[in-house]
């Protein structure tokens, strides 16, 4: 693809590009450029040329709407789409997808289709974030070969970074609200649409969040995941645990597994790289969860620079409580009739397995949205070179809590036919909590087996 040179803002030209370097931190004078040049994010504050990316503007905390249940209201109801890409034009807007995005229009051109709506960015985390990303932009350093961190506060340890690899951790550690509570779920559609749903009850709590916390001593550890299956029956009751740590060369990950059919808690150290997603019929891997997730040390992490690109964004539409699972698992792909896509400016970074080392994807294409370093769209590829699996996600601004996350993340397989979608919570009895509070206790191993009652 195509990069136009005139998108890089100063700090990232030239072979500083690919700069590997464990030292990350960034002089001063650049950090200063933080919500002024730059957003206190780290991405361009200006718009693009001819307009069609506008300047960023923080969305206000009462864009919308909350129902009872925590769910938003649609700030762009009344928009209507500029146009729509189908099978028939993809061609002509060819240089602003990601190849999986145009092999879905290959592989489904009856039916899939992208409809493009005016863009916004209003992306916006709290003040206190805001700052200590700020710190971190001076601060914090790659460590163990760019595969930990050290000096790094709450989120976003580079909001100008010079490496692929930088880039990734600012979507690893990116602010998600501190800590949530959320009940979701799990379709694994067949290739003729039918699907059954497994539901989940998570709880996700970064450790500055923990009323436990030292920040003198604030070790190694990232965040605390648990998952619980709550349906179908025949899995109800098992919970996984997960101890996600900094610097997982070092330390590695540690996970738990409960099983209630044996009420035993047992270690599951599959539970990381290509390992098997929870009850995803094996259409993800343990990495595939959160886009990406997990250590970066068994890829080489090529920054390949910033681009224009069309992503799902401002997702609103699709996760109205409203709507039926039944209404967005279609054969395929999920309707995309509740979709919207924007135009904005992602980075572009390629993941390649490393001499030596084993995973299923042997490389990865990443597109990370400026505004927010969420990723939008993974291409996955598999030994033969060949594109297997197209992850797309669904942003959307939790504007009442200031917090930019997904509605929902598919995972689709270009030659099964079949694909994964995780995060609907339409139905559910309410939307995200966040602001949920736990101690160390809470996430300890002797917890699972009472988590796991049913």
């Amino acid at each position: 693809m195509k990069i136009t040179k005139s998108l890089f803002h100063a700090g990232v030209l030239g072979l500083s590009l690919l700069a590997t370097s464990v030292i990350a931190a960034v002089p001063q004078a650049e950090a200063d450029k933080l919500g002024k040049s730059l957003t206190p994010m780290g991405a361009e504050m200006a718009g693009n040329a001819d307009g069609s990316i506008p300047a960023w503007k923080p969305m206000a905390k009462n864009a919308g709407s909350v129902d009872s249940k925590g769910f938003l209201s649609d700030p762009y109801a009344s928009e209507k789409p500029l146009f729509t890409i189908t099978a028939q034009n993809v061609d002509q807007y060819k240089d602003k997808l990601a190849p999986g995005q145009y092999a879905m229009f290959k592989r489904y051109p009856e039916t899939f289709k992208m409809p493009v709506y005016p863009s916004h960015r209003g992306a916006t985390v709290p003040d206190d974030v805001f700052a200590a990303i700020k710190r971190n932009a001076t601060n914090t350093n790659l460590v163990s070969g760019g595969n930990g961190l050290e000096n790094f506060e709450t989120a976003v340890p580079f909001p100008i970074p010079k490496s692929g690899v930088e880039v990734i951790w600012n979507h690893i550690t990116r602010y998600r609200g501190g800590s949530v509570t959320r009940l979701v779920t799990q379709a694994t559609p067949q290739p003729n649409g039918s699907f059954s749903l497994v539901y989940f009850e998570d709880q996700f709590v970064f450790r500055d969040k923990m009323k436990d916390y030292d920040s003198k001593n604030p070790g190694n550890i990232l965040f605390y995941f648990k998952q619980k299956v709550t349906a179908p029956a025949r899995l109800a009751g098992g919970v996984l645990l997960v101890h996600e740590t900094l610097d997982q060369v070092k330390e590695p990950r540690s996970a738990w597994v409960y099983n209630a059919g044996q009420r035993r808690v047992r270690r599951a150290p599959q539970v990381s790289y290509d390992g098997p997603g929870t009850a995803a019929d094996g259409l993800r891997t343990s990495d595939n969860l959160d886009m990406y997730n997990g250590a970066p040390d068994r890829y080489d992490w090529k920054l390949e620079g910033k681009k224009e690109m069309y992503i799902a964004s401002d997702a609103y539409k699709l996760d109205d409580p409203k709507l039926k699972y039944a209404d967005i698992i279609k054969a395929g792909h999920i309707n995309q009739d509740l979709a919207r896509y924007e135009l904005r400016r992602v980075w572009h970074v390629v993941a390649t397995l490393k001499e030596g080392q084993r995973h299923i994807y042997a490389k990865r294409d990443f597109y990370i949205d400026e505004d927010t370093w969420q990723a939008a769209v993974i291409d996955h590829y598999d030994g033969r070179g060949q594109l297997w699996r197209v992850a797309e996600a669904h942003a959307e601004n939790y504007y009442d809590k200031q917090v930019p996350w997904y509605a929902l993340e598919a995972l689709y397989d270009l030659q099964s036919g079949r694909y994964l979608a995780l995060g609907m919570k339409n139905e559910e009895k309410s939307a995200y909590d966040f602001g949920f509070t736990a101690t160390t206790s809470d996430f300890t191993p002797a917890a699972l087996r009472q988590d796991g009652v049913r």
